[in-house]
């Protein structure tokens, strides 16, 4: 069932199977100059060591040393593996939204509630503020960057076919229907198979609960009504042979980005990179939209993101909240951020202050950035599980069969057996689940 999520998450998934954290001991000690708190902080994104040097110039009395981990997953498990060993674990670590959960029951985030400002949580959407709460009253994170959908589309190529730009899904499959029918070779999007992360962002932007607290038990709410209704919305378009039904990220899906035969993307606010490296010559070509509602209700989902989190057994847990909070809301750090890593800050004012001018792909549409923030606020809440591992791998096993049906009810069915693989493995895993 799906349930509204309660403030007890954290003692829900304590009850459900394992022990959670409370917060970890206060900072040991005030550093000093001669003195300083060291904090280790194990990060993926590039140059983030670039950025902790404006920190350690500015704060002696706490200095940070970033750790450069091979990427999310490598670190995630390297993290879990020293909390179960009881020592060996960083103060911070750079966490995708997805991941908090399972880091949560695995003892292996501080709740920060206590060391976070009041101000911290109003420089953020509400539905990335949930990702790092869970729902509840504890706070396991601060935000870094996000990843609000955006619809990407060939500007020229919809001049040339005298197409208008879609602004709810009704239209934009009606789009896609005059676009393939006035050229058979071209395809306004495609539906992708391997990329669960996509699928759950357009799933939230329906308003989807993947998953929930319910009492002291998950509720997981895959095959329900919103989810349904984005399946059956492009199982439906996949039969009629009106969209593509290729992955993404193959050099066939980059060439039809390059030729045309690709005429849009249902991507993200990092969209530019990704069209920039797969076609560099179409560069001025492309815009960007928010994406098209279900009956004009604003909302959108998020793909991708990550925040700051401090871990269990952190001793300095006052101190590394600071260097957290700083480094994604203060706007020098949060401009270092963006000029050394590209991401798109998730703080709403920082990043509207520091992303003044369009990507150089995007140079053609100034208002690029307004888009995009347009895009980030309407994200709509979305709680993650502590196993999103099992059911992004039972979506890419499921709908790889649906893809290649080809019908509405092997979409429909696809949803069905994420729901239950996924209520499968958390009680095999030892929570407790609502149904």
């Amino acid at each position: 069932m799906r349930s509204t999520i309660r403030t007890g998450a954290v003692a829900a998934i304590a009850a459900a199977a394992l022990i959670l954290t409370g917060c970890s001991a206060d900072s040991a000690s005030e550093g000093t100059a001669d003195d300083p708190i060291e904090l280790t902080y194990w990060a993926w994104a590039p140059n983030l060591d670039k950025v902790v040097d404006l920190w350690n110039s500015e704060h002696p009395e706490i200095q940070v040393t970033v750790n450069k981990q091979d990427g999310g997953d490598p670190a995630i498990t390297k993290l879990l593996t020293a909390i179960k060993a009881g020592s060996g674990a960083p103060d911070l670590i750079q966490a995708e939204y997805q991941k908090i959960p399972t880091l949560v029951a695995s003892d292996a985030l501080a709740d920060i509630a206590g060391s976070v400002g009041d101000d911290v949580a109003g420089q953020f959407p509400d539905g990335v503020w949930q990702s790092v709460t869970l729902g509840g009253d504890a706070v396991y994170a601060v935000p870094q960057d996000t990843g609000p959908m955006m619809f990407f589309y060939r500007a020229d190529l919809f001049e040339q076919y005298g197409l208008t730009v879609p602004t709810t899904w009704d239209e934009y499959a009606e789009t896609a229907r005059a676009l393939h029918a006035a050229d058979p070779t071209k395809y306004l999007g495609t539906f992708s198979a391997n990329d669960a992360g996509w699928f759950a962002g357009l799933s939230q932007q329906a308003k989807a609960e993947w998953w929930s607290i319910d009492g002291d038990s998950w509720g997981v709410g895959i095959d329900e009504e919103p989810t349904q209704t984005v399946a059956s919305y492009w199982g439906g378009l996949v039969a009629e042979g009106a969209i593509d039904n290729k992955p993404m990220y193959t050099p066939e899906w980059n060439a039809g980005l390059n030729d045309g035969t690709q005429v849009g993307w249902l991507g993200a606010v990092w969209g530019p990179g990704v069209l920039s490296g797969n076609a560099p010559d179409t560069a001025g070509l492309w815009e960007a939209a928010t994406l098209p509602t279900w009956d004009g209700d604003v909302s959108n989902g998020n793909w991708g993101g990550s925040s700051t989190a401090v871990t269990s057994q952190s001793e300095n847990v006052d101190a590394a909240t600071e260097f957290a909070t700083w480094l994604n809301t203060d706007p020098e750090a949060v401009a270092s951020l963006v000029e050394q890593t590209g991401i798109y800050p998730a703080a709403t004012d920082a990043a509207a202050s520091v992303l003044t001018e369009a990507p150089e792909f995007f140079s053609n549409q100034p208002d690029f950035y307004d888009v995009a923030a347009e895009a980030a606020q309407a994200v709509a809440p979305f709680t993650y599980g502590p196993n999103v591992n099992v059911a992004f791998s039972a979506y890419n096993d499921e709908f790889a069969k649906a893809a290649e049906a080809k019908t509405v009810d092997a979409f429909l069915a696809a949803v069905t057996a994420m729901q239950k693989t996924t209520i499968d493995d958390l009680k095999a895993g030892g929570f407790a689940v609502s149904e």
